[in-house]
């Protein structure tokens, strides 16, 4: 799945960039050496990128 269309960023290359590298969507995609064009992803992306670095997902907040 896409997260980012207008840079083709995928979920999975987000995920990985977030166990990798500092800071929220927008420095995440800078240091991918893109950066967000209509900005409609970004929340999306902080999301994808705490949930990986804090180890949560949806289920589990459904659980909850």
């Amino acid at each position: 799945m896409y997260v980012c269309v207008c840079n083709a960023i995928r979920e999975t290359e987000l995920r990985d960039a977030a166990r990798a590298l500092p800071g929220d969507a927008e420095a995440v995609y800078e240091q991918l050496g893109k950066s967000p064009q209509c900005c409609q992803c970004l929340e999306e992306a902080d999301e994808l990128i705490a949930e990986v670095r804090h180890g949560t997902c949806c289920r589990d907040l459904l659980a909850a």
